[in-house]
């Protein structure tokens, strides 16, 4: 008995998702009452066609009539939710599908759930810093600026633009592993000067950092991962979710809790 109304079940999702017009129809009769000709347009079907989907839609209880215009009942409105909702669900998984294993935020507490609005930038053959390219743009709106992670791969390439943002009164904290702080120490010493001298730029260090680089800007979260071979970035999330600030929010404390303040040694 299960079986068969499972089967039913699916037989009502695959008539919907067999064409998208079918889901844009009903989600339209589920937000008012919609004429035929309406419709025809809403969904660019033939007469004939909206007229048969009607039909199935009416023999399923998902709609009733009113005169010449069409509305969603209860039960269509239902369906209509879901349907959204599982599409909202797929295209986030298609957008994570290949870069979700970089993200090992999830280690920390990070669900797929809690990404699913978010907007995702991945580096492909075409563009390989779009995902640096995101990240500059989200840094030049904001006015303060955390970052815990590896961060040579994505906040070298941007370094010129961090500086002067800092310099311009930003309040930057980054938490580093020891080792990348000694790079940027010694290999961009006087880049890194004047926006430490400045005091809006402080630097710490930890030695068991995440794998993921975590940013903190005013009003969105970014996550970025890294190609674990090349160090490269792969992908960059961001998102205003207050469920994510949350998480983002206790996350960097804890790690900050542990850091050590990091300081630019003397010159030799």
């Amino acid at each position: 008995m299960l079986s068969h109304a499972r089967d039913s079940s699916l037989q009502d999702v695959e008539f919907l998702a067999r064409s998208p017009y079918r889901v844009d129809a009903l989600a339209a009769l589920s937000e008012g009452p919609r004429s035929r000709a309406e419709l025809r347009e809403l969904t660019d079907a033939s007469a004939s066609t909206v007229g048969r989907l009607l039909c199935e839609f009416e023999k399923r209880r998902w709609i009733r009539r009113n005169g010449h215009r069409y509305e969603a009942t209860q039960l269509g409105r239902f369906v209509a939710g879901g349907m959204a909702e599982l599409i909202d669900r797929i295209e986030t998984e298609r957008a994570l599908r290949d870069v979700w294993g970089l993200l090992g935020a999830r280690r920390d507490g990070l669900r797929i759930e809690m990404v699913s609005d978010a907007e995702v930038t991945v580096a492909v053959a075409e563009d390989p810093y779009a995902p640096v390219n995101r990240f500059v743009s989200l840094l030049g709106g904001t006015d303060r600026f955390r970052f815990v992670g590896f961060d040579l791969a994505l906040v070298e390439p941007c370094r010129d633009e961090l500086r002067g943002l800092i310099l311009a009164g930003m309040d930057a904290e980054i938490i580093d592993p020891p080792n990348a702080a000694r790079y940027v120490a010694s290999t961009y010493r006087e880049h890194c000067a004047e926006p430490l001298e400045s005091g809006n730029l402080t630097i710490r260090v930890h030695d068991d950092l995440p794998t993921y680089g975590l940013a903190l800007f005013d009003d969105r979260v970014g996550i970025s991962g890294y190609d674990p071979e090349s160090g490269s970035v792969r992908v960059m999330i961001d998102t205003d979710s207050v469920q994510v600030r949350r998480w983002a929010e206790t996350t960097y404390a804890d790690y900050r809790a542990q850091a050590r303040p990091f300081a630019l040694p003397a010159d030799p």
